[in-house]
Order: C-alpha cells, then structure tokens, then sequence
C-alpha cells in the first residue's frame, strides 16, 4: 500500500512541476515586460494552489463542479455584489479535471478583468452547463456580458492557446466566440473525460 501512495504521489509531484515549468516559460515568453510575466506567473501558480487546495479538501478524490466554479471565481468577485451567476447540475470531477478546470478558469477571470465584461463595473459573467444524457456529455458555455464592445485578438495569447489545450487535454472541444455584446467560451467534452471511476 505504501509503495502504491508514494508512486501516486511521484506522479502528482512531477505533473505538478511540469506544469510550472510550463506556466513559467510561457508566461515570461508571451509577456511584454518582466513585470508583466512575473505578475501572469503568480496568478497562474495562485490558481494552482486553489486548484490543490481544493483536491486536498476532497482527499484528492472528486470534487464539486459548482464548489470548484465559485473556488475559482470568488479572488475575481466583488465584495457584496455578485458578477458570477452559475446555472447547472452539480456533477463530481477527478482531480486531474479539477486542475485542468481551476486553470481555465483562472485565464479566463484574468482576461474579463484585463479587458472584459468585469473591466467595468456594471460587467456580469453567467456560466451555464448541460449534462446531455444520450450522448453522455458536458457542454460548458461562459458568457459575458455589459463590459466594452469586444474585438477580436490580433494573435492568440499563452493564455488563450493554454485554455484550448487544457479543453483537448480532457478530450473535448473548445470555441471563442469574440461577439461585440461579450466574450463567449463554450467547452463541450466527455462525461468519462471529467468523472472519477467510482
């Protein structure tokens, strides 16, 4: 049994560090000054942490989409005033989902408060997701809305190139919909992509 925990925890460790080697390179790479990638550096390892603090609650089991929804979101929100509204079935995650989730989260509050719905005060995001029984699989979708008019990127930043490839990480498909009323995200992947094996 001993051996059993100390290979599951050899392997967490080196995801871990390979996914901070990685956060550290593209962070400095992509940023326009030191400054600037030291401070996307930081808000990435912080989100994480809350994404291992979140697994440590739950005993590295499964945890709640809602609870890891409002974990990652809640450094984002504003005191007293509710700018993330969520709507769905709650639905138990694997730990592995659970960082990919926490991070593209994470990128995803970075950008509304950089330049989205939340860079104003009258901003909202509402994240809505289906459970499609038959086809047994989750269909995520982001939207924000009351922020400044949206225009579509010149290039596609770490953060939005780390976004589609956590979503195809957990076998699914993801699409950025830069409309003028707000930025749209919808990640549509396999509930077996997601769950934890009972």
């Amino acid at each position: 049994m001993q051996k059993l925990i100390l290979g599951e925890l050899h392997h967490r460790i080196k995801n871990t560090l390979a996914t901070v080697s990685a956060i550290a390179s593209q962070s400095f790479r992509a940023a326009p000054s030191i400054g600037a990638g030291q401070k996307a550096m930081e808000a990435r390892l912080a989100a994480l942490g809350r994404a291992h603090d979140l697994l440590m609650q739950v005993s590295w089991a499964s945890a709640s989409l809602t609870h890891i929804f409002s974990s990652a979101t809640e450094p984002y929100d504003s005191q007293g005033i509710r700018r993330f509204h969520f709507n769905g079935p709650d639905l138990k995650i694997s730990s592995g989902a659970v960082i990919a989730l926490v991070m593209t989260f994470n990128e995803l509050c970075t950008n509304t408060t950089k330049f989205g719905a939340l860079s104003v005060p009258a901003g909202r995001v509402e994240v809505a997701w289906t459970i499609d029984v038959p086809e047994q699989r989750l269909r995520l979708v982001w939207t924000e809305s009351g922020g400044p008019a949206v225009e579509p990127p010149v290039r596609q930043s770490f953060g939005t190139r780390m976004m589609t490839s956590l979503g195809q990480q957990l076998n699914g498909q993801v699409q950025l919909a830069y409309e003028r009323s707000g930025f749209v995200y919808s990640l549509d992947v396999p509930l077996n992509s997601l769950q934890a094996v009972a």
